[in-house]
């Protein structure tokens, strides 16, 4: 499969209740041309997300995409303060073709691992490799920052500068990885959960129980966005992927690997914490 289209079929999470009222963006079921797409592999992650969103946008035949990362310069006395301080940014604006509704989108991919030991709420348990982050905080960064923009008299004013109309609708397209522990089941958990989930996790001593036979793979972050049949992986034996490893728990960092058996290949984390 493709760097583009594998990018439209990775999980995205559904988030849509009471206290997150988000509109799930929708992929629409088309064909969407690689031809002519240039994917940032020197860029960070985020950056490489929102290229092959963009580009998606940009090839549907349901989406106009009138405006992209706008933006939005925070104003002291009346004068513009633009590229220093910012009151925050406009993802994509889009008119949906058959609607021709105007709608903000809000774009994030994430990798979120799921540790059953931590004493707080079910979406705080929910928390990045390096718990620099969680699903909490992203959702309630969007909740009273990101989707409120729209909002802000600032915002609006400057929307219409750049001439460019009022949305009257938000969605939210949040691509996300899910990793449980290794052995947990996740049967109890909302589908919408279930099929965000493409690993597992470890600690450093469970290791040891890894298929000694297979191949492993440390994709660096800058290729987490690939499937692994696309990405320049180099593999290597067990004895040596622990080394590896090792060095990166050393810096604490929780590295990503593939384990390849046969054909098949699957994914874990290593945590240091």
């Amino acid at each position: 499969m493709s760097i583009l289209n594998s990018f439209i079929k990775s999980p995205q999470l559904q988030v849509y209740n009471t206290c997150y009222p988000f509109i799930p963006f929708n992929f629409h079921d088309e064909e969407i041309a690689e031809t002519g797409f240039d994917f940032p592999a020197t860029a960070v992650l985020g950056m490489q997300a929102e290229a092959c969103f963009e580009a998606y946008l940009r090839r549907s035949k349901n989406y106009e995409v009138l405006a992209s990362n706008i933006q939005i310069p925070k104003l002291f006395g009346g004068k513009n303060n633009s590229g220093k301080i910012t009151l925050g940014e406009f993802d994509y604006i889009v008119k949906c073709r058959e609607s021709l509704e105007l709608c903000h989108i809000e774009l994030a991919y994430k990798f979120y691992l799921y540790n059953p030991n931590e004493e707080c709420s079910e979406l705080k348990k929910w928390i990045g490799p390096n718990k620099k982050d969680s699903l909490f905080q992203k959702l309630e960064k969007l909740k009273w920052k990101q989707f409120p923009l729209l909002e802000n008299p600032i915002a609006i004013d400057y929307l219409n500068k750049l001439d460019i109309k009022l949305p009257t609708s938000q969605q939210l397209c949040l691509k996300t990885h899910l990793f449980v522990p290794k052995g947990f089941t996740a049967g109890i958990w909302p589908s919408n959960y279930r099929e965000c989930v493409v690993g597992y996790w470890i600690r450093p001593g469970e290791m040891e129980h890894e298929n000694k036979s297979a191949l492993y793979a440390m994709p660096d972050k800058k290729q987490w966005l690939l499937p692994p049949s696309e990405a320049p992986l180099d593999w290597c034996s067990y004895d040596m992927i622990v080394g590896l490893i090792e060095c990166k728990l050393a810096d604490r960092i929780s590295p990503l690997i593939y384990e390849k058996s046969g054909s098949a290949i699957s994914s874990f984390f290593v945590v240091w914490w």
